[in-house]
């Protein structure tokens, strides 16, 4: 369970990291790193705002949308800690639980009968479908390198020292960096900052929510956020470093996945909507090259 508690604390920091960084980088001094857990307590305490158009199934998309990320996080490995649940194909589980945590917040946004929330869904599910290719593909990459059908199993033999694990490693990171944009709405897909709906992706879908249901939005989407900083470091960290070296070593390299992130923010205009498609697509293409160079090493 440690392994949980440490993805918890990371994803608590994350997006404080990022604006943090942005903030430097602007000549700002910028909120506090724990900024977002302050905002979080806030919604908590506040009230719900429910429209009067929208049905159960907006009612009930949060906390089920919460509810897979967090078991989904359970089958995330976090360095030499492993996973608090892993069994053989679980990174499959893994990947649907992610994929039904999207899907049940695409329909709650579909049940306000907004014509802005169904845009924005049915650009969340054109993405999500363009990314999910690329995941499957990098699961089996490592499979075949490690022979193994489990997070922890894969990610405990996967050891960036020899020479063949290398370049599939540097792709697979590339990879999974461009999913955590994808997936968090970050730029230059998404601008989460932004309040124009008709560019508007994930924000425009969660305009309806308010209080509680709004703050288990924002969890789910700091958990998944830490999950895929953690998959990006595993795939360039050796694994045959010894535990006392290795866990300080990928506490750094977690904590520099949002800094890189808001670099890259700062420096990188947000994608017009019809290149969105053919970025997304360097992923899987990324993911196939990693795959075939894997094979022919």
């Amino acid at each position: 369970m440690l392994s949980v508690l440490l993805i918890l604390a990371f994803a608590a920091v994350f997006h404080g990291i990022l604006g943090r960084t942005r903030s430097i980088l602007s000549g700002r001094k910028g909120p506090k790193i724990l900024q977002p857990v302050y905002n979080l307590a806030l919604l908590f305490r506040k009230g719900e705002v429910i429209n009067a158009g929208s049905g159960i199934i907006f009612r009930l998309a949060p906390p089920a949308s919460f509810a897979a990320i967090f078991i989904a996080m359970l089958m995330a490995p976090f360095g030499k800690l492993g996973s608090a649940i892993s069994f053989h194909g679980d990174f499959i589980m893994f990947a649907y639980l992610l994929a039904f945590s999207r899907f049940v917040m695409i329909v709650g946004a579909l049940d306000t009968a907004s014509p802005f929330e169904g845009m924005g869904a049915s650009r969340e599910a054109l993405y999500g479908m363009l990314a999910e290719p690329a995941f499957f593909v990098l699961a089996g990459t490592f499979a075949m390198l490690t022979g193994k059908g489990s997070f922890a199993e894969i990610f405990g033999l996967f050891n960036m020292d020899g020479m063949n694990a290398v370049i599939p490693g540097l792709l697979a990171a590339f990879a999974f960096f461009l999913m955590l944009l994808v997936e968090t709405g970050r730029m230059p897909v998404d601008d989460p900052r932004t309040h124009l709906e008709l560019t508007m992706i994930h924000e425009v879908m969660i305009l309806d929510y308010s209080g509680f249901d709004l703050a288990l939005i924002h969890i789910a989407t700091y958990i998944r956020a830490a999950v895929y900083s953690a998959l990006t470091v595993l795939c360039v960290l050796p694994g045959s470093l010894h535990a006392a070296v290795y866990m300080p070593l990928f506490t750094i390299a977690i904590i520099a996945v949002p800094a890189v992130t808001g670099f890259f923010e700062s420096f990188r205009a947000r994608n017009r909507l019809q290149r969105n498609p053919s970025y997304i697509l360097t992923m899987t293409v990324t993911a196939i090259v990693s795959f075939i160079t894997a094979a022919i090493i």
